[in-house]
């Protein structure tokens, strides 16, 4: 049986190349250590409307089998979620994500996090997704270089829309754990010297992306909000 775990994530808005690569010296500098795990393509859909109970029996005969239990648990426990399907170099991946703080289920700082390997085309699983009443919110496309920095996930993306963006995460598996977790990321952001993108501010940009996605999916156009 897979053992849950909670994402807690932190991002840092970038804008340009130039700021990547700043965050990038900095951080070979402070952890000689630190290394690139690669860089790949991403497509990522997400959906809203619908109804996890109904996706579990949709997908439950579809999702890898020591997954199912989580899947299920999430589809009973979770108050907001946010329901993806990722395209990531030939993968193609179901993903949820449940949240455990007063933050969203989209952007949120601490989320329960269900993720499933699928046998099937991405469009094959947006279209499950969209027969048990999902309907789209948007889709993203993205260019991420994973690092390992000290002992935590960072990721530097190149999005459309938004531009550059950094990703510092790390996962627990006890609740308890994650505000503590948050305390720790937000030091390891002053020490590089870079400013967490507020939640509020997310929220404005992840609206208007999705209120014009089709402007911006698999483009280099970026946009800017406050």
């Amino acid at each position: 049986m897979e053992k849950k775990t909670y994402e807690i994530e932190l991002k840092s808005l970038l804008g340009n190349p130039l700021n990547a690569e700043k965050l990038v010296s900095k951080m070979k500098e402070l952890d000689p250590k630190m290394v690139s795990k690669g860089s790949h393509k991403q497509l990522n859909h997400y959906f809203k409307d619908g109804n996890l109970h109904d996706l579990y029996e949709k997908l439950s005969e579809h999702v890898q089998p020591e997954k199912k239990s989580l899947f299920k648990e999430v589809t009973e426990k979770a108050k907001t979620f946010s329901v993806r399907t990722r395209w990531a170099d030939g993968k193609v991946i179901l993903v949820i994500k449940a949240s455990v703080d007063e933050t969203t289920s989209s952007n949120g700082t601490a989320r329960l996090e269900f993720e499933s390997l699928m046998n099937m085309t991405l469009e094959e699983l947006d279209s499950a997704i969209l027969a048990s009443g999902f309907n789209y919110q948007a889709k993203w496309s993205r260019e991420r270089t994973d690092y390992a920095y000290k002992d935590t996930a960072v990721s530097i993306d190149k999005n459309a829309g938004y531009g550059y963006l950094a990703e510092f995460e790390k996962t627990e598996t006890e609740l308890e754990n994650v505000e503590p977790t948050k305390v720790l990321l937000r030091e390891m952001l002053k020490e590089l010297d870079i400013q967490e993108l507020p939640q509020d501010r997310l929220e404005r940009m992840f609206a208007f992306y999705n209120d014009n996605w089709q402007d911006y999916y698999g483009t280099e156009k970026t946009f800017n909000i406050e």
